[in-house]
């Protein structure tokens, strides 16, 4: 009995130890859970505390602009001395060419422009003001120096857009306004498409003479064209600049501008194959046209293609080029007359060949075509044909009157003995004389009038060799002069 009573006891002293351990670990978990939640607020507290500083940074700057701008003219040139100049840095950075108009002489750019001087009266202690180093200030609420572009051909003549000025503590005051410049620019077409072209840009104060306000150079090289991006149809060579001390005849002070030359190229690939090829082909039919025969057909057509050829290059011209979008017109097609031209000529060669080389063939068909219009002067005699000058039809009676059909003539030589016939027979020889006679003639002239036109054909081949020499000692002879005399070829 009493071994029972232990037994339950001790079998009590075991859940309470499980029971106080149990105990122990929940409180260690809660007392890690508010570990952590105390960290926490103690992260968030210290955030808290530390926000203030952060509002005071804005409170001394909004303190420093109040300070700086509250009694601040705008008019008034900040310099110690009134007499003394104030010194301006002036410099470009120029990032793309946009347009050059030839046809108005315009060079359309953009530009950043940077200018730098020294106002006496934004300066501050950064230590009075929470370590504020720099300011953004609009233009408008300080002074700015009124620099613009003489040459500008702008509706607006200024065409940049206002920025905020970057103002520091010792008083310097950047400013960058970037902007479209349109600008007058004398275009050079002289080696037209090898040309190079100097378009100018010339800045200045526009109130402000040398005494007041010295502007100054910022790079002696010139722009900055380390952004510039390249344009399809310019080359860009350079941008140098150059600072210019003008007196003028109105007044005794200087005037100080700054002048950037912007120097470009054309590029010369795209002309070459739309200019320069069509040129020398034209070129090569022109001398093709004289190895042709000047009685044949082909030469007519060569100079009819190489007419219309060059009726439709300025049409090739017209075309799209780099950098620009613009709409060809095309022009009504002069063929009609051309083609009627040539049939005609054509036709006339023709004609030519055939009257020289039908002759003979007209002369031994002369009989037939005759004896349709004669009546026999002998029973079952005819009368051989005639040229039209010499259609006759002898009437052989008591008379022996002749006449004549047509208007024609006998010939002095057989008019006289045209009675003596006693006979056909004879009258017939002496007809038949008088043709051979006729035909003789006609040859004979026919081969006269052959000479006459071989030598003309010589001395027309001769002409046409010589001005093909010619043709071609100055062809290529200007194609040198002007390949060699141009500033450049061919530029990619």
């Amino acid at each position: 009995m009493l071994s029972l009573i232990v037994n339950n006891n001790s079998f009590k002293n075991v859940e309470k130890i499980k029971c106080f351990s149990k105990f122990n670990v929940k409180f260690h978990q809660i007392h890690t859970d508010n570990l952590i939640i105390l960290i926490k607020w103690i992260t968030l507290l210290i955030f808290i505390t530390t926000t203030p500083l952060s509002c005071s940074a804005g409170y001394n700057e909004k303190r420093l602009l109040h300070d700086l701008l509250d009694s601040y003219n705008t008019l008034e040139r900040p310099v110690v001395n009134e007499s003394d100049p104030l010194q301006l840095s002036f410099g470009l950075t120029l990032m793309q060419i946009i347009d050059v108009d030839e046809k108005n002489q315009l060079l359309v750019t953009n530009i950043w422009l940077k200018l730098e001087w020294n106002d006496m009266n934004l300066r501050w202690n950064t230590t009075e003001y929470g370590g504020v180093k720099d300011l953004r200030i609009p233009p408008h609420r300080i002074w700015k120096p009124d620099v613009l572009m003489y040459n500008s051909a702008d509706e607006g003549f200024d065409g940049t857009y206002p920025t905020n000025v970057v103002v520091r503590n010792n008083g310097s005051c950047l400013y960058v306004p970037p902007g479209i410049f349109k600008s007058t620019c004398k275009i050079d077409i002289t080696w037209f498409p090898f040309d190079d072209q100097r378009c100018e840009m010339k800045f200045g104060s526009w109130t402000y003479d040398g005494f007041q306000l010295d502007l100054q150079l910022q790079d002696e090289t010139g722009g900055d064209i380390s952004s510039f991006v390249t344009n399809g149809e310019w080359d860009l060579l350079g941008v140098p600049g150059k600072r210019n001390e003008i007196y003028y005849n109105c007044c005794p002070e200087p005037y100080v501008d700054v002048t950037f030359a912007i120097l470009i190229r054309r590029r010369t690939l795209y002309y070459f194959f739309n200019l320069i090829v069509p040129c020398v082909l034209i070129a090569s039919m022109a001398l093709l046209g004289f190895t042709l025969p000047p009685d044949s057909g082909e030469k007519l057509s060569l100079g009819t293609v190489r007419i219309v050829f060059l009726y439709w290059l300025p049409c090739i011209l017209r075309m799209q080029r780099p950098g620009r979008d613009t709409s060809m017109e095309y022009p009504p097609t002069p063929t009609s007359d051309a083609s009627e031209r040539k049939a005609t000529n054509i036709q006339d060669v023709e004609l030519r060949e055939r009257s020289s080389k039908s002759l003979l063939a007209n002369v031994l068909d002369i009989d037939d075509d005759f004896r349709h219009n004669c009546r026999p002067l002998t029973p079952g005699g005819t009368l051989p044909h005639n040229p039209p000058y010499f259609r006759t039809v002898y009437r052989h009676d008591d008379n022996c009157s002749i006449g004549t059909i047509g208007g024609g003539r006998m010939p002095d030589a057989i008019a006289p003995h045209a009675c003596s016939f006693n006979s056909s027979a004879d009258y017939e020889l002496a007809l038949i004389l008088k043709e051979i006679r006729f035909i003789t003639d006609q040859i004979r002239k026919d081969d006269d009038d052959s000479g006459v036109a071989k030598d003309w054909k010589y001395a027309a081949m001769v002409v046409d060799r010589l001005c093909l020499i010619i043709f071609t000692f100055f062809t290529i002879a200007a194609t040198i002069a002007v390949l060699m005399s141009a500033p450049h070829i061919i530029v990619s």
